[in-house]
């Protein structure tokens, strides 16, 4: 008894504990582990350990190179890096020292220029880690040619600097989004710019300005020659631009469809302008050295590879992060008279963007109506998915782990499912061709059922209850009777409305023509024949083109045209727009009728 009151305690001390947002959540994951799920989970602690797992594409360079090294400091990642020269990586690995946490780095092949490549890194990643989800996915890679007079294309046909920066990512999401959702604490990072947001100095005050218009471009499969977004001509600066906008409105995208359903946190960075970064290997050689300078003594948004390999890290580890939805920046605004304090500290001052300010400048940006464009969101999300041949995950509904609710819902499953039968039978629905939905053979069960289990039940504890409700609730109220502006309006039986929409439909005016056989009775003189035949057809119509009907029709069936038989003995032949069925008995022509 007391050791039951022991767990007791510990279970509503743990509920107490938890915060309130939280409900039940710290139960949804509850069950007893298989066999298998046992085997899996020491495998997985013999090959990682407690470490997360951490991808990170482009991080033999640059921002992604920085960021690589911070999470392999902390000892609590494994880290995989996703790049196009394993050989390169290697290298980078020995001269940054990186074989001090061994065990902890793994390189992978992934060249963003093919969606081919996409697969075979998630396939490969799969085999590698096996059971073990992918914790953290940091898409950094990216290329700018804003030099370029023409676009180079990737292997898939597309424009090289939207693929790799944008849609390559794109589809590596949806290949390790499912997966990732079993992780504890899932994040999914896009590397942003200011030069997509235009709600900026940088991003809309120098043109070209980042802007997809109707995604034009994506619509028609942007395919070669379709080399931009909104459709129109090739600007190298722009397609960098316009790519760093679309990885911005895809965190927001995939917050809104997929954070509640997976607890992925989806959000963008913008980590400052990195103006010594081999992002601009391919600008013109006085830019490489004088944008720098011109970065750290006048805007003061110039920061370090260093700084900003530190400020990726951090939207991966620190637990601040886990918000989804948030497009993050460091400092506040660029400040006035910043020119001596720039030259004493090197350029590390604070600023928009800029050095400095430490792990506590971390900030919720704002984003420009561009980026927030939810149909231009909706839109872009479809179109790169008909691009890549992207598969996204169906939308659940979010079921809360209450085990009271669900006990209650698994009680209330099958009367719904008897109720909504029930409703189906006395108006049935229709599908998207107008056709009526027939009750399966499992809901006619159903419904056989309940009828004999309720008609006992309607007359012995229904009765009760009907009783007992009349005398505790009373009777419906008239004014919730009243108000109707119609009378229910009497439905059709359903032979009889399928008959009123075939005379509906068959609406044309029809032309009948009657000719009797040779009998001594029946057979008119030649005079009443003349007189009768012009009114077999409308009044605009001669004898000589009734001549002209007569020996076509005769063609027709020497030349065994197109012949329906209808019935028996009338066979029927279709000729532009008429209908002849002539009736014979014994072999003779006893009757001949002609319809439009």
């Amino acid at each position: 008894m007391k050791t039951s009151s022991t767990i007791t305690s510990i279970f509503l001390l743990l509920i107490a504990g938890s915060e309130t947002v939280d409900g039940f959540t710290f139960m949804k994951n509850w069950k007893v582990p298989s066999l298998n799920e046992m085997r899996a989970d020491k495998q997985i602690q013999e090959k990682f350990g407690d470490k997360k797992l951490a991808v990170i594409t482009g991080s033999s360079s640059g921002l992604g190179r920085k960021a690589a090294a911070a999470l392999l400091r902390t000892g609590e990642y494994h880290v995989i890096g996703a790049v196009r020269d394993v050989d390169k990586m290697q290298a980078v690995y020995e001269i940054d020292g990186w074989a001090e946490y061994p065990g902890t780095f793994t390189p992978m092949e992934l060249e963003l220029n093919s969606f081919d490549s996409v697969h075979k890194f998630c396939d490969e990643l799969d085999k590698f880690k096996g059971a073990k989800p992918v914790d953290r996915l940091l898409c950094n890679a990216g290329v700018y040619q804003p030099s370029l007079p023409y676009p180079k294309w990737s292997m898939d046909g597309h424009e090289q600097t939207m693929q790799i920066n944008f849609l390559s990512h794109f589809l590596m999401i949806s290949r390790l989004m499912e997966d990732m959702s079993r992780a504890s604490d899932p994040r999914i990072i896009t590397v942003g710019s200011v030069t997509g947001n235009d709600n900026t100095v940088g991003g809309g005050g120098v043109y070209p300005i980042a802007d997809l218009k109707n995604l034009d471009g994506f619509d028609a499969g942007f395919r070669n020659p379709i080399a931009m977004a909104d459709g129109y001509g090739f600007i190298g600066a722009k397609a960098y631009k316009d790519s760093k906008l679309c990885l911005m409105m895809l965190a927001n995208v995939l917050h809104a469809k997929y954070n509640k359903q997976t607890g992925i946190a989806f959000s963008s960075i913008y980590p400052g302008c990195i103006a010594e970064s081999p992002l601009f290997r391919e600008k013109r050689g006085w830019f490489r050295k004088y944008f720098p300078v011109f970065m750290k003594y006048i805007t003061g948004g110039f920061v370090g590879e260093e700084e900003a390999g530190q400020r990726l890290f951090q939207v991966a580890h620190d637990p601040r992060c886990t918000k989804s939805g948030v497009y993050w920046s460091w400092n506040g605004g660029p400040r006035e008279g910043r020119g001596m304090e720039a030259l004493e500290k090197g350029g590390q001052i604070s600023g928009g963007g800029g050095a400095g300010g430490g792990w506590d400048s971390i900030y919720e940006n704002d984003q420009s109506a561009k980026v927030q464009d939810a149909e231009i969101s909706v839109k872009l999300f479809k179109t790169a998915t008909a691009i890549t041949g992207a598969k996204w995950p169906k939308p659940n509904t979010i079921v809360s782990p209450c085990p009271t609710l669900k006990v209650i819902g698994a009680i209330s499953t099958g009367m719904t499912a008897r109720e909504e039968a029930k409703r189906m039978k006395e108006r049935p629905g229709f599908d998207e061709f107008g056709n009526v939905i027939r009750p399966t053979k499992r809901q006619k069960v159903v419904l056989v059922a309940d009828k004999v289990a309720g008609g006992v039940l309607r007359n012995t504890v229904g009765r009760v209850g009907r009783f007992v409700g009349r005398r505790v609730l009373g009777r419906i109220p008239e004014t919730a009777l009243e108000g109707s502006y119609q009378e229910t309006k009497e439905e059709k039986d359903e032979k009889e409305a399928a008959e009123a929409e075939q005379q509906d439909a068959v609406a044309a005016p029809e032309i009948v023509a009657e000719e009797s056989s040779p009998s001594p009775e029946t057979v008119p003189s030649e005079e009443k024949k003349e007189e009768e035949t012009p009114q077999v057809f409308s009044s605009d119509v001669t004898n000589d083109d009734i001549s002209a009907v007569e020996t076509e029709i005769s063609e027709v069936v020497l030349k065994k045209e197109k012949l329906e038989v209808n019935g028996d003995s009338a066979p029927k032949i279709q000729v532009e727009g008429l209908v002849v069925t002539t009736e014979r008995v014994n072999g003779e022509r006893v009757n001949e009728t002609v319809s439009v």
